[in-house]
């Protein structure tokens, strides 16, 4: 009875080992346009970017225009 207890105990204690291990491997899935939210900031935000921060920024609204038709 002690052992039969001890694998019941040992087998859900490896199976929450491994769904603990999926879970944690899980990567957000899907679209650009699923995922991406279309940020949009103040004058003061955008004043106040730096040159690359800018840069970066138009890159990712063009890249919405372009897959998900965001429009400025």
């Amino acid at each position: 009875m002690k052992r039969r207890l001890a694998d019941i105990i040992t087998r859900i204690l490896l199976l929450i080992v491994v769904l603990t291990g999926l879970a944690a491997c899980t990567t957000a899935r899907g679209s650009f346009c699923e995922i991406a939210p279309d940020l949009r900031y103040s004058q003061q935000v955008y004043d106040a970017m730096s040159d690359a921060e800018a840069a970066r920024h138009l890159t990712y609204l063009k890249t919405g225009e372009r897959l998900c038709g965001w429009k400025r």
